[in-house]
């Protein structure tokens, strides 16, 4: 399944660059400690976590987010060009940071250990004002994919940078950053060889400082809930089974680790061993992974709301190919074109690869197979010929009832494990039956509208 390639690669890349960013914060502050003497160890906790963040973040962060570039023109090509064509001057401006970020970086990863302090905290302040500001530029083109507010009026590039979940988003990745820094300072203390075991203590506490704004997280957590679109805020309090599970480990997650930091870290001064701190590392990559699970899956049925669907259609061509087909006009050979059993089947392939294959397989992860199994052949058709109304987070279907006809016997045919022959099933009660389904559906997302047939 193509969208869970870039869903993983994504949440493990964004855990990544929030680290990042967080870790430029938590170096500078202490860096700004030792310099006033407040933290003489701090020096050389700070020469050994940028390793750690030089190789982790740097390396890995930059193979993964090439890997986000290659997975995204591949999985979503048309998602990404409008993204480019509409920030194309919004991401030159977030390059020239992260390359400051990146020089800035490898200065310090060179020359901090020959520098005074005075130097070291400029490089590292100037380490992280380029990492944050590369996170603003980033977060108003990932926001605006969710909400893009008044630029679906007039196309306006700020309108739809400063959109209405611009700034709950801003603060809430930044509260995050800050905290996956300081659990991962919490690991790389526990396994440091060169620090005394009060020194490490003492070092702890003042990194737990950056878990404190933590408190504020519930707070920003609803702001952002409710600067989404009602019906995207539905999917994730119950609309949808699976967001609701990731928002409640997220959740969770986020409440296990602020508790244990406010209690246990700031309150109490407890110390943290290897295992204690790779739980919370763990528990802080858990609650990353589970609000971007919510952010991408809460833009449903489009990538770009109201304006491209998931499987790259705009809803004014769902109208269009309704009269013409999806696939009339295809170029391009089925792969193992021969195994299909005849041309009605080798259609609905197509049809599926068009309009599906970009978030479901046909019989593995969300295959296809699998969540239609206990349907029969009726309710096969009414179902996807109403699947914005039977599944609103699904875009409409795309196509005439011959293509709807060709992809439920396409279904058929692998739930029956690819039998041959197979009959060709072209009914003309059937297919308008299909038409009419489809013209009670309409065309527009299931949640602005109720199907023809249930309206008053």
């Amino acid at each position: 399944m193509k969208g869970l390639v870039i869903g993983g690669l994504g949440i493990f890349h964004v855990f990544l660059a929030q680290f990042a960013i967080g870790g430029g914060a938590l170096m500078t502050y202490f860096e700004w400690l030792s310099g006033k003497g407040k933290l003489p160890s701090a020096r050389r906790f700070t020469d050994g976590y940028f390793k750690v963040l030089v190789l982790v973040s740097f390396v890995v962060g930059a193979l993964t987010g090439v890997g986000m570039w290659f997975t995204s023109i591949q999985t979503s090509p048309r998602t990404i060009g409008l993204m480019v064509d509409t920030f194309h001057w919004v991401w030159a401006t977030e390059w020239t940071f992260f390359a400051l970020e990146v020089i800035a970086g490898y200065c310090f990863y060179r020359y901090g250990k020959d520098l005074d302090s005075r130097s070291r905290l400029f490089l590292l302040g100037l380490y992280t004002t380029a990492s944050w500001f590369s996170l603003f530029w980033i977060n108003g083109i990932l926001s605006w994919q969710l909400t893009p507010g008044a630029w679906l009026e007039g196309g306006d590039l700020w309108a739809g940078f400063f959109n209405p979940t611009f700034w709950p988003s801003l603060f809430f990745r930044t509260v995050a950053a800050m905290a996956i820094a300081a659990l991962v300072a919490a690991l790389v203390l526990s396994v440091s060889p060169t620090l005394e075991q009060d020194e490490k203590k003492e070092l702890l506490h003042r990194a737990a400082h950056l878990l404190a704004p933590m408190a504020l997280m519930p707070l920003l957590g609803a702001w952002y809930l409710f600067a989404m679109p009602k019906d995207s805020r539905s999917w994730v309090l119950g609309g949808s089974p699976a967001m609701s599970m990731f928002f409640g480990v997220g959740a969770g997650a986020s409440l296990l680790v602020g508790l244990y930091a406010i209690v246990g870290l700031l309150w109490r001064r407890l110390n943290v061993n290897g295992a204690t701190a790779s739980l919370l590392v763990a528990l802080g990559f858990a609650a990353s992974a589970g609000g971007e699970f919510v952010r991408e899956g809460a833009r449903k049925p489009f990538t770009v709301r109201e304006t491209l669907y998931s499987n790259a259609m705009t809803p004014a061509e769902i109208v269009t190919l309704r009269e013409e087909g999806s696939v009339t006009r295809d170029p391009y050979p089925l792969r193992d074109d021969q195994v299909f059993p005849n041309d009605q089947v080798r259609l609905g392939a197509k049809v599926y690869r068009f309009q599906c294959s970009v978030c479901h397989t046909m019989g593995g992860v969300n295959g296809i197979v699998h969540l239609a199994g206990t349907w029969t052949g009726e309710q096969t058709r009414l179902n996807v010929a109403k699947l914005q109304h039977t599944k609103p987070f699904m875009p409409p279907f795309a196509g005439t009832p011959e293509e709807l006809e060709a992809l439920v016997r396409y279904i058929e045919w692998e739930a029956a494990e690819r039998p041959s022959p197979f009959e060709v099933t072209n009914d003309a009660a059937t297919l308008a039956q299909i038409k009419r389904w489809l013209d009670e559906a309409g065309t527009a997302p299931g949640y602005t509208t109720r199907p023809a047939s249930v309206k008053k």
